[in-house]
């Protein structure tokens, strides 16, 4: 059974920082390309963040500069580091993994921001 848990959201006031953390397990992880994504109240979701199977970075403009995505294959975990918050920044963020036939959602880990 495949599991991708988040956790590490929480309320933040603007210009703070949070680190959330998904643990994967039932995957073979190093296999993966692993996102963040996020969906505001009203909005579609979009993607945040992305890291491949080599490491490789990728983020939307909105958090480039701010936010950092990382992986430890050992843990079989994904990072995603949010510093300088917004209040715009205020959504559920969702953990992804993908490969060419297979893509698993988690369920997701709240994150306010506001003062």
């Amino acid at each position: 059974q495949v599991q991708l848990v988040e956790s590490g959201g929480g309320l933040v006031q603007p210009g703070g920082s949070l680190r959330l953390s998904c643990a994967a397990s039932g995957i073979i992880f190093s296999m993966y390309r692993m996102g963040w994504y996020r969906q505001a109240p009203g909005k579609q979701r979009e993607l945040v963040a992305t890291i491949t199977r080599g490491g490789s970075t990728a983020y939307a403009d909105s958090v480039k500069g701010r936010f950092t995505i990382s992986r430890d294959n050992a843990k079989t975990t994904v990072y995603l580091q949010m510093n300088s918050l917004k209040p715009e920044d205020t959504a559920v963020y969702y953990c992804n993994a993908n490969s060419a036939v297979r893509d698993f959602w988690g369920q997701g880990t709240q994150v306010t921001v506001s003062s």
